[in-house]
C-alpha cells in the first residue's frame, strides 16, 4: 500500500510477492478537485508497481481514526506498506479559497496581498487551532518538479506534431476530453500545449483568472498523458515563428469561445491560412469557469466541511501525541 506524505493526499499498498509475480498497488483518497499534487502521488505509486488500482473516498480521507488507530495497520504489519513523498505548496483548501475571496496574489509576479495573507492563515481554520494537513502553503516552482512530470521525449520520424493553447485552469475532466479527442486524430500524435502567461490568461478572462499560476498549471497540464511537451508563457496569437520552429502539422482549438488578440486579430489567423486548423468537440461541457461556480454557490457547505476536516485531524493529533506519551 502507498500513502501520500500527509493526511489528505490518500494512501497505497504494494501487493508485494516474490519471482516474476506483478506488484499490484492500490492507492486511495478523496481526491477532491484534482491537482498535480494528486497526480505526482500517483505517479510515485505507479512507479512503485505493474498495475495500479485507485480507490475514490467519500468527504474524510484522514487516515487515522479519531481514537488514533491506523487505517493502514493491517497492511504495514504484513509489510505491504509504502509512502509517498507529498507535493508542497499545492491544496484543495488553497484553490478554493483562491476563488472565493476573488484575490489575485497566487499570479505570478504578484505581490501578496492582505486578503490572501487572511486566507492562507485562516480558511478552514477551525476553533481549537490549524492543522498542517488541511493548511496552506506556498508553492515554489523547481526544476525538478518539472523534470518529474516531464515525460522527455522528443518528436520522432513519422509524428504528426499537434498544437494546442490556452489556459487549462483548474486541469479538469474537460480538458482530459478535449487533449483524447485531439490525440485521437493521428496514429503517432506529439502534442504540444502552449501555456498562456497569467496576466495574459487574466486579460481574456478576467476577474481573478487564472486560478492556478504558470508554474501550477505547467504541472498540471505535463501530469497528462496525451501531453508530450508544453510551452510556458506561450505568446496568445499562433505565430508563423512557432509553428515552423516547433514543425507544427495541425493545429486544434476547442469549442470554448475565441477572444481576439489586443489587436483585434484573429490568434488563429496563420494556422488558418495555411489550411492546419481544426476545432476539435471534447463532448464534455464541463468548464473552469462551472467549477468556479459550484465552490462559490456551495461556499458554507464546504467552509463547514472543511472546519470538520481539520476539528477531526487535529483530534488524530492529539491522540497520536497520548499514543506517544504512554510508551514512554
Amino acid at each position: 500500500m502507498l500513502r501520500n506524505g500527509a493526511a489528505g493526499g490518500g494512501g497505497a499498498a504494494a501487493g508485494g510477492g516474490g519471482g516474476q509475480r506483478p506488484v499490484r498497488v492500490w492507492c486511495d483518497g478523496c481526491y477532491d478537485m484534482v491537482h498535480y499534487g494528486h497526480s505526482n502521488q500517483l505517479r510515485q505509486a505507479r512507479a512503485m508497481g505493474d498495475y495500479l488500482i485507485v480507490g475514490v473516498h467519500t468527504d474524510d480521507d484522514i487516515t487515522l481514526t479519531i481514537d488514533g488507530k491506523d487505517t493502514y495497520e493491517e497492511v504495514k504489519t504484513a509489510g505491504r506498506y509504502r509512502e509517498c513523498k507529498r507535493t508542497q505548496g499545492v491544496s484543495t483548501t488553497d484553490l478554493v479559497g483562491r476563488m472565493l475571496l476573488m484575490t489575485k496574489a497566487h499570479h505570478s509576479n504578484i505581490d501578496e496581498d492582505l486578503d490572501y495573507r487572511k486566507h492562507t492563515d485562516n480558511f478552514g481554520k477551525g476553533p481549537k487551532g490549524h492543522s498542517p494537513w488541511t493548511g496552506v502553503s506556498q508553492f515554489l516552482q523547481t526544476s525538478q518538479k518539472i523534470i518529474q512530470f516531464a515525460s522527455g521525449k522528443e518528436p520522432q520520424p513519422g509524428d504528426t506534431i499537434i498544437y494546442v493553447a490556452g489556459a487549462f485552469d483548474l486541469f479538469h475532466v474537460g480538458h482530459v476530453d478535449f487533449l483524447e479527442k485531439v490525440h485521437q486524430l493521428a496514429e503517432k500524435p506529439y502534442i504540444i500545449a502552449g501555456l498562456h502567461f497569467d496576466q495574459e490568461v487574466n486579460r481574456y478572462k478576467g476577474k481573478n483568472y487564472p486560478i492556478m499560476n504558470i508554474h501550477e498549471r505547467t504541472l498540471s497540464v505535463l501530469a497528462c498523458r496525451y501531453v508530450s511537451e508544453v510551452v510556458i508563457g506561450a505568446p496568445y496569437a499562433v505565430t508563423a515563428d512557432l509553428l515552423d520552429h516547433f514543425r507544427v502539422t495541425l493545429v486544434c482549438h476547442g469549442m470554448t469561445e475565441v477572444v481576439p488578440d489586443k489587436d483585434g486579430s484573429d490568434p488563429y489567423e496563420e494556422p488558418k491560412q495555411r489550411g492546419i486548423f481544426q476545432l476539435v468537440d471534447s463532448g464534455s461541457n464541463l468548464t473552469t469557469d462551472l467549477i468556479v461556480q459550484r465552490i462559490i454557490k456551495n461556499r458554507l457547505e464546504f467552509e463547514a466541511r472543511n472546519q470538520k476536516k481539520e476539528a477531526k485531524e487535529l483530534a488524530v493529533l492529539e491522540a497520536m501525541k497520548r499514543l506517544e506519551e504512554e510508551k514512554h
